[in-house]
C-alpha cells in the first residue's frame, strides 16, 4: 500500500488497464483554499480514456454532504437543503447539487482551479487480487475483505473509453447457486460522447452487475413524480441502461 500524492492529471505516460485499485477508506481530495481547506473523501475514480489521442483524464468522485453555513456561530445548515456531491478532474470540477424539487443549478461545471483554489488529491493505492470466479468472489466477500470494482465500457464510434472504479458497499451472494451481485453507488458514469468539456457528460449513476461482460447502471435524472396537473419532477436514480462491458473485482489485501 502506498500513498499516490499528485496533481489530478491528464497523463499519456502512465498503464491505462489494469488500475492498481485505491484503498477508499483512506483516500481524500484536500481544498487548497486558506479558508477552507476543506477534505473530501473519495467514492470513487472515474477514468476516461481517448483511444484516439492515448491521453486519459481522471475524475474523482467525493462524498455527498449537505449544504452549510461554513464555521458559523449557530444553525450550520442551511434552510433550503440540498444534497451537495463534488467531482474534480484534471480541468474541471462538478458540483451537484439535489434539492427536494428539480432545480436549475444542480450540475455546476467551472474549471477546477475555482473550486477550493484548486485541490490536491492525497491517494492511497493498495495492493489486491483479482478474483475471477463466482467461488473466488464469495470466498473474498466472506473473509470480509474490502472488495473494489472496476467497469470498463467503451464506444468504438467516439474512441472514448472508461474504467469506473468504486469500493463494493453492497455484494449480495447466495452459496446453493454459486452466484454474487454487485450493488454499490453513487458512482460517475460518463456518456462516451465528445464533449468540448469532458465534464459535460458525467452523470451520477449506481452500478449493478453478476458477470464479467455487462453492467446495469440506474442513472439520476430529471424524474416525473405522479401524473395530471399535479405532476412534480425532481431528481432521482430512474433511468436504467444496459452496457456491455469488462468487470473486475479486487480483493483488497493479502
Amino acid at each position: 500500500m502506498r500513498l499516490v500524492n499528485f496533481t489530478l492529471f491528464s497523463a499519456d505516460s502512465l498503464p491505462l488497464a489494469p488500475m492498481k485499485p485505491l484503498d477508499y477508506g483512506k483516500s481524500f481530495v484536500l481544498g487548497k483554499a486558506p479558508a477552507n481547506e476543506v477534505r473530501f473523501w473519495v467514492e470513487s475514480r472515474t477514468r476516461l480514456i481517448d483511444d484516439r489521442n492515448g491521453t486519459h483524464e481522471d475524475y474523482l468522485q467525493c462524498a455527498s454532504c449537505k449544504s452549510e453555513d461554513t464555521f458559523a456561530e449557530r444553525d450550520l445548515f442551511l434552510e433550503d437543503n440540498y444534497d451537495f456531491l463534488p467531482v474534480f478532474g484534471p480541468h474541471w470540477g462538478v458540483i451537484f447539487r439535489r434539492k427536494a424539487y428539480l432545480n436549475e443549478g444542480y450540475r455546476d461545471i467551472r474549471p477546477a482551479s475555482e473550486w477550493w483554489e484548486g485541490q490536491r488529491p492525497l491517494l492511497i493505492e493498495a495492493d489486491a487480487t483479482i478474483v475471477q470466479t463466482n467461488e473466488e468472489i464469495r470466498a473474498a466477500t466472506y473473509a470480509n475483505r474490502p472488495l473494489v470494482a472496476q467497469v470498463e465500457i467503451g464506444d468504438a464510434d467516439s474512441g472514448l473509453r472508461a474504467i469506473v472504479e468504486c469500493p463494493v458497499k453492497t455484494m449480495n451472494t447466495h452459496r446453493a447457486r454459486n452466484a454474487y451481485q454487485v450493488d454499490t453507488g453513487p458512482l460517475v458514469l460518463p456518456d462516451l460522447e465528445r464533449h468540448e468539456r469532458s465534464a459535460d457528460g458525467l452523470r451520477l449513476a449506481f452500478v449493478a452487475f453478476n458477470r464479467a461482460d455487462f453492467a446495469d447502471f440506474v442513472v439520476e435524472v430529471p424524474t416525473q413524480i405522479g401524473d395530471g396537473p399535479d405532476a412534480e419532477e425532481i431528481h432521482h436514480y430512474s433511468e436504467r441502461i444496459t452496457l456491455p462491458a469488462t468487470n473486475r473485482l479486487l480483493a483488497l489485501g493479502v
